[in-house]
C-alpha cells in the first residue's frame, strides 16, 4: 500500500480537530535555519540533559528541579561542564535538590565532550544541526545515537524538537499510521524503516511546503484517537 496523499491526510486531521482553523491552532513550526544556526551550545547541552532525565521518569519533577540542574551544571556551559571530575559529577549526582542518578549525571559530560567535537569541526552545534534538513534528518538522529549518550530512540528527536530543530517524531500515532498503510513491517527504528518514513516525510513536504514537524502532528491527528 502507498502512502496517502498529503491533502488527504490533512483534510482528515482538520475533520477530527473542528476544522482547518481548529487544526492549524495546534500545529506548531519549528525555528528557521539561521535560528537554529545561532543555538548556543550551553542550551543545546541543557536540553539533551533534560530530555535524558525525563526519559522513563515524571517529566513535570524534572521541570520542577530544572533551576537546580542548571546550577549545579553551570549552566551547562559547555567548557566548564569538561573540567568537572569523576568526582565532582559523583557528588552531584548526591545532591537532593535534583534525581539522583549517577549514570544519567555522567552522560552531561559524555555529550558535552560530543558537543564540543562538534563546535570544533563545525563552530557549534546549531551550525551543524541547520544542515540537516527533509529526509537527511535521520542522519543528524543517527549522530545523536552513535556519539551521544542515551541520544537514541526517541530521546535525541525529542530533545532536538525542543530546541525548534525541525523534525517529524515517531509517535505512536505516527507509526500506527505507517503500520497501517503498511508502509513499514519490521523494527520502528530499523534502518529500512527509518529511510522508507524519511523519504515519505520528504515527499509530503514536496507536496505541502510545510516543516516536518507540522507535517507529522498532522498525521498523528489525522489518526488514533485524536479527534475533539
Amino acid at each position: 500500500m502507498n502512502a496517502e496523499k498529503f491533502d488527504a491526510i490533512y483534510a482528515r486531521a482538520a475533520e477530527r480537530k473542528g476544522g482547518e482553523a481548529g487544526l492549524e491552532a495546534i500545529v506548531g513550526q519549528p525555528l528557521p535555519a539561521a535560528s537554529v544556526a545561532k543555538l548556543t551550545d550551553d542550551r543545546v547541552l541543557s536540553a539533551f540533559t533534560k530530555k535524558v532525565f525525563q526519559s522513563g521518569f515524571v517529566w513535570r519533577v524534572i521541570e520542577q528541579k530544572w533551576p537546580d540542574f542548571e546550577d549545579l551544571f553551570f549552566n551547562f556551559d559547555v567548557d566548564k561542564v569538561l573540567l568537572m571530575s569523576d568526582e565532582m559529577l559523583e557528588s552531584r549526582a548526591q545532591d537532593k535538590r535534583i534525581v539522583r542518578n549517577l549514570k544519567k549525571v555522567m552522560t552531561i559530560r559524555d555529550n558535552a565532550i560530543m558537543l564540543k567535537d562538534i563546535a570544533l569541526q563545525h563552530g557549534s552545534f546549531g551550525k551543524f544541526a541547520a544542515d540537516f534538513t527533509g529526509a537527511s534528518v535521520i542522519d543528524l538522529w543517527a549522530h545523536l545515537k552513535k556519539h551521544g549518550a542515551r541520544l537514541g530512540g526517541n530521546t535525541g528527536p525529542y530533545a532536538l524538537r525542543t530546541l525548534g530543530i525541525d523534525t517529524f517524531l515517531l509517535s505512536r500515532d505516527v507509526e500506527g499510521y505507517f503500520r497501517a498503510h503498511d508502509l513499514i513491517s519490521g523494527g520502528l527504528t530499523s534502518k529500512q524503516s527509518l529511510t522508507t518514513i524519511a523519504n515519505t516525510f520528504a515527499d509530503w513536504q514536496a507536496q505541502s511546503g510545510r516543516s516536518l514537524q507540522a507535517i507529522s502532528q498532522i498525521v498523528s491527528y489525522s489518526c488514533g484517537d485524536n479527534r475533539v
